[in-house]
């Protein structure tokens, strides 16, 4: 297990960088769409809010180390979900 400096640069770094093509795909896409890139921008943020504070304050009664195999699996499926929705933008 990575410690949870290099655990929460990471989603940082992802979040980053889904922020990033959120906003490209909202500027270069219809403009019927920028709702839709609104509601995911603050989706990416939620996202970002919520993992960081997760990693911060692990849950008791739970082994460190399953519990932070099952945060980065949801937040993979997270990720997944979010550049599906940055997709259809």
């Amino acid at each position: 297990m990575a410690n949870k400096r290099s655990l929460k640069r990471g989603i940082n770094n992802i979040c980053e960088e889904l922020f990033i093509e959120c906003i490209a795909a909202s500027m270069y896409g219809a403009e019927s769409h920028k709702d839709n890139a609104e509601a995911v921008l603050f989706s990416v943020i939620r996202l970002q809010t919520e993992f960081i504070n997760r990693v911060s304050h692990p849950e008791p009664g739970m082994p460190a180390k399953l519990y932070y195999k099952d945060l980065r699996s949801k937040f993979a499926s997270h990720v997944g979900e979010l550049v599906d929705q940055i997709n259809n933008l």
